[in-house]
């Protein structure tokens, strides 16, 4: 009722409810009898009957929320509202009638004619109105010579809804001159009065015709092929071009204009949409304290978003980069406010600080993403890696072991696969460490997840490749057969989380990475989306493989066997058991000094992981 009393519109809204009840009771009586009488009933009967009626509806009117949205945005769930309060208020208003006199003397057919006129009275009135405010906002937007003509890709379900959107935005300035869609069973049907114009190969011919200043691409499921040919039309025509994000990335499952973004590598990939199993994730994270390390990183920081939208009571947040964590929690306090973060500062190569973080707020789960990843560099400083990769590995693992964390992923990497690298070997010793406590542990399972690259990471190609386009030209390009498996970090991460979900100690977790893309795609692609032309614009220049880089990498040797899991993304690689010296040879390598030469780190790498084969000029220096 305060809420009447503030709002004017929402106060003539409620009145208008008011007047359709009662004209509709009356009515419906006139309707039936010809007569504003009823049969052997005295007026006060009427009035009373009158008076059920009418409060029984507009007490459901209000209930049902029918003044919670705007008539000028009516839709079919303000139409299911209006269904659901007549009902509501016809069934209650029958029955304290029945318990009044029984119904006697009032024939029930005027119960049915009043509930049609009450949704003809409410929803025509909403529709009416919607529809003139409509056509008033077209006329004002056709009179202002600004306006910006655009064109619509996809004529389905989110090209409607995008459509709507833009239609109901009159303050944007944009007339949609139609769909376009390659189903030819659309074409020259409209939607929303906008007619599907036919292909998307007539969009040059449109952008010409109509002097199209932008163009939206609506299909969230289009795959890679699709997208380089709508790109590819759009770019010739140097026009502004935006897309809908996937299907997976919309989370709140509403098409709205500000999703709209410009094109990202990650649409030309052709991934396909993953399928979560949120309620195995969300029992495994919700209401539990989670701790993440390396968490101001790529991947660490994508993980802490990840597990804030399943529900936990504390996110720890273990970072050596102040900068970074100082970002991270502003951020995920803005974004996640009834979270509690806890920052804390720590480096997991000091086991003391690990264990008075761990000791203070005892985490159930620990998700390790804290290592050293960029390849080249490791190789020139070896120790580091193992100091970082290795040892640090084994302090929070230890760490969640004594102080009764229930699980432990270690984040890896298919470099650890047959390794030809420092980075690759340390990320396999650490990998072992893990299973060889897991083996021992009476309180946490452990169990790794390894995957290929990511795009966009700290370190990666992709930022640099950008760069490098900013500066115009030239894109280094190691070879030009050099391949790597990607996938964006946000689907690295949710699976990250459901391979946890999956976890009885001990697993190694295998993602799903596709296949694999050639570098040298990846740089052209990026060329493309960014407007310009190779060699034109842009020169590609091959620099030769960097030391420790390998042409291809693979998620899982020869001799580990791949298992199924009930994921179709997520596989299991049953590797062959730690060497019976196993601790031996990790104290041996955690003993080494920091100015040791690289050929004694090798050697001592080398007795852990027998599949590493370094460059031999290594060897012998």
């Amino acid at each position: 009722m305060i809420q009447l009393l503030k709002n004017p519109r929402i106060l003539i809204a409620f009145l208008y409810d008011i007047f359709i009840a009662t004209f509709s009771f009356y009515f419906s009586i006139f309707l039936r009898f010809e007569t504003f009488s009823v049969f052997d009933a005295p007026i006060s009967d009427l009035v009373a009957v009158s008076f059920i009626f009418i409060s029984c509806q507009v007490f459901f009117f209000s209930v049902m929320g029918l003044y919670r949205g705007m008539w000028r945005f009516s839709s079919t769930i303000d139409l299911i509202r209006i269904l659901k309060a007549s009902t509501y208020g016809t069934a209650s208003a029958l029955i304290l009638t029945f318990a009044l006199n029984r119904l006697e003397g009032f024939p029930r057919s005027i119960a049915i004619i009043d509930y049609t006129l009450i949704l003809l009275g409410l929803g025509g009135g909403r529709f009416l109105y919607r529809l003139w405010k409509d056509n008033k906002n077209n006329k004002g937007t056709n009179s202002q010579p600004s306006k910006d003509n655009i064109i619509i890709i996809g004529a389905g379900v989110a090209g409607n809804q995008l459509a709507r959107e833009v239609l109901n935005t009159p303050s944007m300035n944009l007339n949609i001159i139609g769909f376009l869609d390659d189903d030819s069973v659309k074409k020259g049907r409209s939607i929303l009065g906008i007619r599907t114009l036919g292909n998307i190969s007539l969009l040059p011919d449109l952008i010409e015709k109509h002097s199209i200043s932008k163009v939206f691409i609506a299909i969230p499921s289009a795959t890679s092929s699709q997208m380089k040919t709508i790109i590819s039309i759009c770019k010739d025509t140097n026009i502004e071009f935006k897309t809908l994000p996937k299907l997976n990335e919309i989370l709140s499952g509403k098409i709205e204009l500000s999703l709209l973004r410009n094109i990202k590598l990650e649409d030309l990939l052709g991934r396909d949409p993953i399928n979560l199993d949120r309620e195995n994730m969300k029992s495994l994270i919700s209401d539990s304290c989670v701790l993440i390390t390396g968490a101001g990183g790529s991947i660490g920081s994508e993980l802490c978003r990840q597990v804030s939208l399943l529900n936990p009571k504390t996110v720890i947040l273990l970072e050596i980069c102040e900068l970074f964590l100082y970002e991270l929690e502003m951020n995920l306090i803005e974004e996640f406010p009834n979270i509690k973060f806890i920052p804390c500062i720590g480096d997991v190569r000091f086991k003391n600080r690990v264990e008075e973080v761990f000791n203070r707020h005892r985490p159930d789960l620990v998700l390790h993403a804290a290592a050293y990843k960029h390849v080249p560099m490791m190789e020139s400083n070896p120790t580091e890696a193992i100091f970082t990769n290795v040892l640090g590995t084994k302090i929070v693992a230890e760490s969640a072991d004594k102080f009764g964390a229930k699980h432990f992923i270690m984040v890896s990497t298919d470099k650890a696969v047959n390794p030809t690298n420092i980075m690759g070997s340390t990320k396999r010793i650490a990998e072992m460490i893990c299973q060889n406590i897991n083996s021992i542990s009476m309180n946490t399972n452990f169990s790794i997840v390894r995957f290929g690259n990511v795009l966009g990471s700290n370190g990666s190609v992709i930022p640099l490749f950008k760069k490098q386009i900013e500066n115009g030209g030239p894109i280094t390009v190691t070879h030009p057969d050099i391949t790597r498996y990607f996938m964006s970090i946000p689907e690295a991460c949710q699976l990250v989380l459901q391979a946890s979900s999956m976890a009885k100690g001990g697993e190694i977790f295998v993602l799903d990475m596709g296949e694999p893309v050639k570098i040298v795609d990846l740089a052209l692609n990026l060329i493309q989306i960014s407007g310009l032309k190779v060699e034109h614009d842009i020169k590609i220049k091959f620099t030769g493989l960097r030391p420790g880089e390998k042409l291809y990498e693979e998620l899982f040797s020869k001799d580990e066997e791949l298992l199924k899991t009930h994921h179709n993304k997520i596989r299991i690689a049953n590797t062959r058991p730690n060497p019976l010296n196993f601790n031996e040879l990790i104290h041996d390598l955690l003993s080494i000094k920091c100015e040791s030469d690289k050929s004694s780190v090798i050697k001592l790498i080398k007795s852990i992981v027998v599949e590493y084969t370094p460059n031999q000029e290594d060897l012998l220096n």
